[in-house]
């Protein structure tokens, strides 16, 4: 909940934030992204913060011979005036148990930071334990209209990435992403991310999910305004978020060159392809067809875009020595960049050199070997000898030698864990009907 809005924020909301209050809440006409950066840059060179433009002196700010050819000043100065109905929109926000950060609280998540750069969303709206956006994670996206055999595989990596103590990222769309997302919170300790593009407030009020947001294992964050509705272009755009959240991420199906799961990837993809040595960017696998069936096109083509076909661990501890193995960097610890808690400074990170400073030498992540006992993941030491068991006698799983989960796993490997329909799950409320 939003207890204290720092100046700068308060600022930063002003300037980019559409303040949505009601039906009738007339367009703002905010800074967009690129236009904001321009600003912070402006103000990063002067030596000054957002929260500068709000006192009596704002005024000359803008009045720049550099600026004000970018930005109209007068446009700025009507959206700081917009005092009132930020305060209306706080009050809303703080009912709903929604909380605030911009890019220059020191709470606001370091992997966006880090990864994103000048991408990084200016606001980030959220419910739920901040602390979790920092964890890492397996992010699983996919389709929304999918079959039941598909929706079961999602469950059934969610679950068993909770079972390895990974946090699940996803998009919290229907389909696959729900899909995971149910699968690691039926686990008792599992955590989920869910990155929003649209309708954040009525997610945090869902019947669903309240339970999760209070038990602290699941928060959802948008770099939307909560009461923004479906919009597409937002949806893509929130992709790139969901990825750099995530210390991996499964592609369970996409569409050929289409449609936001494909987008994702591909910009995912091509993130990697341009990453510069030492900067941690997480890898992209995807589902392999099933067995003696030709692989999908959009597989062929990520493949040959740089992804990794699913390793298909089948127990927690292969999950984490398949996944971690390839973890080898670490993103730069906060103190290793100088002053990051200043939006400003995060906006120049290029001009700064972010991540080629030799001040501050990024710590590696220890590749996962069998021998070791304990590894590192996240910043935090991880043991591998506490992983919850996964059984076959847990409700809701049978053991199966004759089918796999995956499809393009083996028949004649151990007996594993298929995951079958599920008609009730008590950690989600009612029961749910199945299709047939």
């Amino acid at each position: 909940m939003i207890t204290e809005l720092s100046a700068n924020t308060q600022a930063i909301l002003l300037l980019t934030a559409p303040l949505i209050v009601g039906r009738r809440t007339p367009p703002a006409g905010v800074l967009q992204p690129r236009e904001y950066n321009k600003l912070a840059q402006f103000l990063h060179a002067n030596s000054r913060e957002p929260a500068d433009l709000l006192s009596p002196e704002g005024s000359q700010l803008l009045d720049d011979d550099w600026l004000r050819p970018q930005i109209d000043s007068d446009r700025v100065s009507r959206l700081l005036a917009r005092g009132f109905l930020l305060s209306q929109a706080v009050e809303k926000w703080q009912q709903r148990a929604i909380w605030v950060l911009s890019r220059a609280d020191d709470q606001y998540p370091r992997r966006l930071k880090a990864r994103l750069r000048g991408q990084a969303p200016p606001i980030l709206y959220g419910c739920g334990d901040r602390e979790i956006l920092d964890a890492g994670g397996l992010a699983v996206v996919g389709s929304r209209h999918v079959d039941d055999d598909l929706l079961d595989y999602a469950a059934g990596i969610g679950e068993l990435a909770a079972c390895a103590e990974w946090t699940l990222v996803s998009g919290g769309a229907r389909g696959i992403d729900q899909a995971a997302m149910r699968g690691a919170l039926r686990v008792a300790q599992g955590k989920a991310i869910g990155v929003l593009g649209n309708d954040l407030q009525r997610a945090a009020l869902n019947r669903e999910n309240r339970e999760f947001l209070v038990d602290g294992r699941l928060v959802l964050v948008s770099p939307y305004d909560p009461a923004a509705g479906f919009n597409v272009g937002n949806v893509m755009r929130r992709n790139k978020h969901i990825y750099a959240l995530a210390d991996a991420a499964l592609v369970v199906n996409a569409d050929y060159r289409k449609g936001g799961t494909w987008a994702g990837a591909e910009e995912q993809l091509k993130r990697l392809r341009a990453a510069r040595k030492g900067q941690e960017l997480a890898p992209v696998y995807v589902r392999p067809a099933p067995e003696q069936s030709p692989s999908p096109r959009w597989f062929g083509a990520l493949i040959d875009g740089g992804a990794r076909p699913w390793p298909d661990p089948q127990t927690p501890e292969e999950f984490w020595e398949e996944l971690a193995s390839g973890q080898v960097q670490v993103v730069p610890a906060l103190s290793s960049v100088a002053d990051t808690s200043s939006d400003l400074q995060v906006g120049m990170a290029e001009q700064l050199s972010f991540f080629d400073s030799d001040e501050g030498v990024p710590a590696v992540r220890a590749a996962a070997r069998p021998e070791r006992a304990g590894a590192v993941r996240g910043g935090r030491e991880f043991d591998r000898t506490a992983l919850q068991p996964w059984s076959p006698q847990r409700p809701g799983f049978e053991a199966t030698t004759h089918r796999v989960r995956n499809p393009v796993a083996k028949a004649t490997r151990r007996p594993v864990i298929r995951s079958i329909r599920q008609r009730r799950i008590p950690a989600l409320g009612p029961e749910i009907p199945t299709r047939r």
